[in-house]
């Protein structure tokens, strides 16, 4: 199993590549490629893609944490690209009106509409229940939430905003045989819900956990149950980056150990 990064809020070593806030993966497994999210913008996710070698029809699948403008804003400029449809799989929440008020109100959902993205190619495979869309890759479905969650931002619903529960995201399991590797976007499940829901989907360990934590501005009392949990669930190794926050990756890495962060360019391979 590989995961190459293709879009993180920061750029690696490599001349060329671009940071940007955002998220997007390429696990490779099982002879299959399938994309995690298409970060911000359609411009820097081709970008990186070509500087890392990676061919737009080459991608089988297209797999969605949630719906926000930071995890879809590269879908259309990925599917003009392309000569060929491409299968989405997502929960069917992604394309709910979503809005942020502070530090301004600004849109925040999926930036098309999914009329606009199936003109392009995208054929959407939505489902709230877990599933094995390829071999060896799962969706957990929608998440169990059994303690603090981390979501952000607000529904419009017949003209009223209300508290947005974010139940669309999800996460991405990757069956390794013995164990499994788990990609989450921005992790507004809460980190604890994902890794201890994956792990009683797929009936596996987690060998590692891999994405956006959305520990930013969390308290240490929650960045310390954080490490308690995972260390508890048997979790091996942490790759965060994106939403988890500096401060707050250097604490996970101080006290938990086994932690990298993610930029561009960078390979995880199993």
């Amino acid at each position: 199993m590989k995961i190459t990064i293709l879009f993180e809020n920061h750029a690696g070593w490599k001349k060329g590549l671009i940071g940007y806030h955002g998220f997007s993966a390429l696990v490779e497994h099982n002879g299959y490629r399938v994309l995690v999210d298409t970060g911000t913008d359609g411009k820097v996710l081709i970008n990186n893609m070509r500087e890392l070698g990676v061919e737009p029809d080459s991608i089988d699948a297209l797999f969605l944490t949630h719906g926000h403008y930071d995890h879809t804003g590269g879908m259309a400029e990925l599917l003009k690209v392309r000569r060929e449809p491409l299968d989405v799989y997502a929960h069917p929440g992604i394309f709910a009106r979503r809005i942020a008020l502070k530090p301004k109100r600004m849109e925040i959902g999926i930036p098309f509409t999914r009329e606009e993205l199936e003109s392009l190619g995208a054929v959407f495979h939505l489902s709230e229940k877990p599933h094995e869309f390829l071999p060896g890759f799962i969706s957990p479905g929608e998440i169990e939430r059994r303690t603090w969650d981390r979501t952000v931002g607000y529904l419009v619903e017949d003209g009223k905003e209300i508290r947005d529960p974010i139940r669309d995201d999800v996460a991405l399991i990757i069956d390794l045989g013995e164990s499994i590797a788990v990609i989450t976007g921005c992790g507004h499940s809460g980190i604890l819900n994902i890794a201890r829901y994956t792990i009683e989907t797929a009936r596996k360990p987690i060998k590692t956990l891999i994405g956006g934590f959305h520990l930013r501005g969390a308290p240490e009392l929650l960045l310390d149950e954080v490490v308690k949990g995972i260390k508890e669930l048997g979790v091996e190794t942490l790759h965060a980056g994106h939403c988890t926050g500096i401060d707050e990756y250097a604490y996970l890495k101080a006290h938990f150990g086994s932690a990298e962060p993610l930029h561009v360019g960078k390979v995880i391979e199993i």
